[in-house]
């Protein structure tokens, strides 16, 4: 992709629609805090002793634990493990990672891939570090659980770079730094950092890597995987809106005939402010990539233009 548009097109923000970016950050730190507030409660009643409790009487049955016959007695933990994070460090860095590649995922591919690609890098780096840990000997020695974030926002640094590796960050420092410069940076000490500590979290966040990798050049080929979660998604949505469509109501009736929208505005410069809001709404939908020939070049001429 050769052109990136680097107009700050609005800030994401808590209440914005279909900002799926704040809501996975949002999540995470409702999680965070809800725990956080019974891992102090557990404190002021038992002092440092009910820091021990809280860890085998709540937080193990949330984590995921690489020990077989543990993780079979609690399933939901494959679920549930990347929402967990019991140091605030932990929680900020993963955040902030989160927020930087996810903003640029965000508006170059659209609402409704982050939150897929995130699942899939969770799940998988989830499966590798249960697989490591019962094959690899060296590994079978210790088992110890996992929780985080970390694989599905790598999934996510990964896909955004493999969709645009020359975006560039941080313009003032020379024109900026290619976001494959960091992504590389990134798994590069992933890689070193699995023999010093932490093991199995490195080994999910490659997972999570790779996962992300195969997402994106399946979907530059055309094929979206994608589409099988969001129409779950869609229909679980559905499944409490009384606004949805009814059986047998046609569609373009409802849509076309009644519709509500101002017909197009003409201006010299032939396209209207509705027609260039239209432009940007599908690319936070499905994607700046989705865009025909005649959309971008309409929105390189709005960018230099005051409609």
């Amino acid at each position: 992709m050769g052109y990136y548009p680097q107009r700050n097109r609005g800030r994401l923000t808590i209440g914005q629609d279909g900002n799926t970016l704040m809501m996975l950050i949002l999540v995470q730190l409702t999680v965070f805090i809800l725990f956080s507030f019974i891992k102090i409660a557990y404190y002021f009643t038992e002092g440092a002793e009910g820091l021990l409790m809280y860890r085998r009487d709540i937080l193990s049955w949330f984590i995921l634990s690489s020990n077989l016959n543990t993780l079979l007695s609690r399933p939901w933990t494959i679920v549930t493990h990347f929402l967990i994070h019991d140091e605030v460090w932990h929680l900020l860095g993963n955040m902030l990672w989160l927020f930087g590649f996810g903003r640029i995922f965000h508006d170059l591919s659209g609402t409704r891939k982050l939150i897929p690609v995130f699942l899939y890098g969770a799940l998988a780096g989830a499966f590798l570090f249960v697989l490591s840990y019962n094959l690899i000997p060296v590994l079978k020695q210790n088992q110890v659980p996992a929780l985080g974030a970390s694989a599905g926002i790598m999934a996510i640094a990964i896909a955004t770079t493999v969709l645009a590796p020359q975006y560039r960050i941080f313009p003032m420092l020379n024109g900026g730094i290619p976001l494959w410069v960091i992504t590389a940076v990134y798994v590069i000490i992933d890689l070193a950092m699995i023999p010093v500590s932490n093991t199995g979290g490195h080994i999910a966040h490659l997972a999570g890597a790779a996962a992300g990798f195969v997402f994106m050049t399946q979907l530059l080929k055309g094929r979206d995987g994608s589409l099988w979660m969001n129409a779950c998604f869609d229909w679980v949505t559905n499944l409490f809106n009384p606004e949805k469509p009814k059986r047998g109501k046609v569609i373009k009736s409802q849509l076309f005939y009644k519709s509500t929208v101002p017909p197009y505005k003409k201006t010299t410069t032939n396209f209207s402010q509705q027609r260039v809001d239209e432009i940007l709404d599908k690319i936070n939908q499905k994607g700046y990539h989705t865009l025909n020939a005649e959309e971008k070049d309409i929105l390189k001429r709005a960018s230099k233009e005051d409609i």
